[in-house]
């Protein structure tokens, strides 16, 4: 007996009768909650969602070159605002 190939595909887990994909599309219309996927994996990946954003964040805080609020010559400043 041959082992079935591991696959992330709904298509192949549900055993319709024909096997076309016009079936599987009309039973994924009438069974959306059979199709969706689970709590646990929504939760999962909004977590890693979050922890990815704020490595980014940590990341770019770390990176960025600091920018004067306030510059050292307010002479400068006034001299460009003129012309």
């Amino acid at each position: 007996m041959t082992r079935r190939k591991k696959t992330r595909s709904l298509a192949d887990k549900v055993m319709i009768r024909t096997g076309r994909r016009k079936d599987y599309r009309q039973w994924r219309n009438e069974t959306p909650d059979a199709t969706g996927s689970s709590k646990r994996t929504i939760s999962k990946k909004a977590k890693q969602r979050k922890e990815q954003a704020a490595r980014k964040q940590d990341r770019q805080r770390r990176e960025a070159t600091p920018l004067p609020v306030h510059p050292q010559h307010p002479e400068d400043s006034a001299a460009g605002q003129e012309q």
